[in-house]
């Protein structure tokens, strides 16, 4: 089973350049960051653009796959978003990972002056974008014509021959989403069900949705993501508890899952010591690992 490290994008470059080295440098199979304006407890704090995180990351490392956990429409449009899609794929050598969602609903979900959308809504929006988005990454000429997207005309051939689109995973925790992944994505992430007051309520309701996704019979390469820290309690709060929740979840047929790296306080809070004994645990399982992108 594959694992990825968040690293949040809060801290100064020289701090930051540290810990994206290290998950490569400790055998991690992928490393992402947030794109958000500013999100919940953080808001307050230092926040840096995902972007030129990303571009930066890619530049002092060789290795992992880097992504997006996940785009968002709050703030986003198809067609300029898919020429910094196209950049980063091109700085990262091909190793970028586009992880699209439907935009958070605290924050940035406000912070440009848009009025809230209903969970509906969000879910028409982010499928709009993602087959905007989808189209803009195979195709030139693009013209669409949405609710909430339009393109007139995009030229989106990028400045040299692509090797293949890059890979989207689709976040989702409900039907409509699933299905949007399996239908446009390379690959599918969920953070379980929204609102489980407790670790086994959060664990069966993966369950069902890891059940759903079963029954839509996704091709063979197909990535499934479990974000683990979405379930009540840290996932590195111990190597054993880790270990625990990857078997757990390769039970239920994940192919990867996400962790954060550990914070000093607050959210995520937690000792770097755990997340090297992971790495240590899974290079011993594995013999050492080697990551690619995937697919």
């Amino acid at each position: 089973m594959r694992v990825g490290v968040v690293v949040l994008p809060e801290h100064t470059w020289p701090e930051a350049r540290a810990r994206w080295r290290a998950v490569e440098e400790l055998g991690f199979d992928h490393a992402w960051t947030y794109d958000h304006l500013a999100w919940r407890s953080l808001a307050g704090e230092p926040w840096l653009g995902t972007v030129a995180t990303l571009a930066a990351a890619a530049a002092v490392t060789s290795r992992i796959g880097l992504g997006t956990f996940v785009t968002s429409p709050n703030f986003r449009h198809p067609v300029p978003w898919s020429r910094e899609v196209m950049a980063l794929d091109e700085i990262s050598g091909g190793r970028f990972l586009c992880g699209v969602g439907a935009g958070a609903t605290d924050v940035d979900a406000v912070m440009l002056g848009r009025p809230p959308l209903s969970p509906k809504a969000r879910v028409d929006r982010m499928t709009e974008f993602t087959a905007l988005l989808d189209r803009l990454l195979r195709e030139d000429h693009v013209d669409f014509a949405g609710e909430y997207f339009t393109a007139v005309d995009a030229r989106t051939v990028s400045g040299r021959a692509r090797r293949s689109r890059v890979p989207l995973i689709v976040a989702g925790s409900g039907p409509r989403t699933l299905r949007l992944a399996r239908r446009l994505g390379d690959g599918w992430v969920t953070i379980g069900p929204e609102g489980a007051d407790g670790e086994e309520r959060w664990w069966a309701g993966v369950e069902r949705l890891a059940g759903y996704m079963d029954e839509l019979k996704p091709e063979s390469g197909f990535q499934r993501h479990l974000s683990l820290d979405a379930c009540p309690g840290y996932s590195l709060s111990s190597a054993a508890r880790f270990a625990e929740m990857r078997e757990r979840a390769a039970a239920l047929g994940f192919t990867d899952v996400i962790v954060h790296h550990p914070r000093a306080e607050g959210v995520y809070a937690g000792r770097v010591a755990v997340l090297e004994e992971v790495a240590q645990l899974r290079a011993g399982a594995a013999g050492g690992v080697e990551g690619s992108r995937q697919p």
